[in-house]
């Protein structure tokens, strides 16, 4: 008897902790992995122009081609930006990992921007920051925006992994995980 109690309790207990992870447990958004995928592409071209920009302190280059390619970046930056909030407001629908890739595109968008306004500030005739230190912000808008379209394909190829896992298991007729 006593066993049979402990039993019902464990199976009580184990159905009420299931029911907890599935509610947790939400299905991908399509929404949001498509705008994921839209970020990556344009975290991709933000760190392009981040390279090219970094790769001009090793060049002899006009100020005007450095500042065509910042406002290139800017404007790349901006729509990143753009596709950030476009994030935020999906994030209510996203799943558990879609809602880390959203809160985690937040901080390198900042950073780039604050070493971009750097730039632009020194390329504007404010000299306030020396060229090494202009050498080092085009540094590191260059290894934030590598990083950042790194960890958006990251969580793209998980996305696209998961959703394929997800059909084989229907398709090989495996009962979901409990």
């Amino acid at each position: 008897m006593r066993n049979s109690l402990a039993w019902i309790m464990a199976a009580l207990l184990g159905g009420f902790l299931m029911s907890s992870v599935r509610a947790a447990d939400a299905p991908d958004s399509e929404q949001v992995s498509k705008l994921l995928s839209e970020a990556k592409t344009l975290a991709f071209q933000v760190r392009e122009d981040a390279a090219t920009m970094e790769t001009y302190t090793r060049m002899n280059v006009s100020w005007q081609s450095h500042a065509a390619a910042i406002n290139q970046f800017k404007e790349h930056v901006n729509a990143l930006g753009r596709q950030a909030t476009k994030l935020q407001d999906a994030k209510a629908g996203a799943s558990p990992w879609q809602k880390t890739a959203i809160d985690r595109i937040t901080p390198y968008l900042g950073e780039l921007a604050n070493y971009a306004d750097a730039v632009i500030e020194h390329l504007n005739g404010d000299k306030k920051h020396t060229i090494t230190e202009y050498n080092d912000y085009l540094e590191a808008n260059a290894d934030y925006s590598a990083d950042l379209a790194a960890m958006i394909a990251n969580f793209v190829d998980y996305g696209k992994s998961k959703a394929r896992m997800e059909r084989l298991a229907a398709k090989l007729e495996i009962p979901a995980a409990k």
